[in-house]
């Protein structure tokens, strides 16, 4: 072969050597877990940000901040309803777990009612602190950092519920205890609770059954936190999957295909 030939061969492109390393770097990208499984049309904000194609890192944020926002809003106005706890078995409240001996018990021996009433009136409590929680889920949602947005973006359909029990829980749970306490006084949770753990405990004194005692403030107050971000991740992944809920420019333009 002429040196010429050889020269223009040199020039005509990538070897084969560099073509699979290329198609082997594709491969890589196209199965690695982290992208792979990322929703489409987060996989496309991410890719819009990346190459330049017209959002910005603030965006970014600031359209995840407003998910959160209005994911928090609807959250609160389906939990703080009318019966928002009680008729919705997602996140209805129930007899304290530790104590399902003692309510056994005491429909037994003609308690029943009152077992009903106290189930009512705990949900009653979740329905009445909800309405307290969202100034509290707001300034939650404004210490979201860019490298905090870009780990939600890039996680699962419930990554901004996660980051919120993450980064709040202990927060919300200090600050929910009074709204909780205040509206067990409200519904007279304790005029209830304590002749049904007084009855039980005098009946256990018969039997042999161990005393119970459990702290009704501290399980309503959980599972009052526990309901709302249950309701805060359907609407996430609401927002994300479903155009419709994308009820802004910025959320459509972070969110939208």
């Amino acid at each position: 072969m002429k040196g010429s030939e050889i020269q223009w061969l040199g020039h005509r492109g990538p070897t084969f050597a560099h073509m699979k390393q290329i198609l082997v770097g594709i491969a890589f990208l196209a199965f690695t877990p982290t992208y792979a499984q990322l929703p489409t049309s987060l996989k496309e904000a991410a890719s819009k940000v990346s190459s330049g194609g017209g959002l910005t890192n603030d965006e970014v944020v600031a359209g995840l901040k407003e998910a959160l926002v209005k994911g928090a809003d609807a959250s609160v106005l389906k939990g703080s309803a009318l019966d928002g706890y009680w008729k919705n078995d997602l996140i209805r409240i129930p007899f304290p777990p530790e104590a399902e001996k003692m309510k056994g018990t005491l429909d037994k021996i003609g308690m029943s009612k009152q077992v009903d009433e106290f189930e009512l009136t705990m949900n009653r409590a979740a329905e009445d602190a909800a309405k307290e929680a969202l100034p509290i889920l707001r300034d939650a949602v404004t210490g979201m950092s860019v490298s905090d947005g870009f780990a939600i973006l890039k996680g699962g359909d419930d990554a901004a519920t996660k980051y919120l029990t993450e980064k709040t829980s202990t927060s919300l749970r200090e600050k929910f205890a009074p709204i909780v306490t205040n509206s067990t006084k409200k519904v007279a949770l304790t005029s209830y609770w304590t002749p049904l753990a007084n009855g039980y405990n005098k009946a256990g004194k018969l039997t042999g059954a161990k005393a119970v005692d459990p702290d009704l403030d501290a399980y309503v107050t959980q599972k009052a936190i526990d309901g709302l971000f249950t309701l805060i991740a359907q609407e996430e992944k609401q927002i994300r999957q479903d155009p419709l809920a994308r009820t802004s420019d910025l959320l459509k333009k972070v969110f939208g295909n």
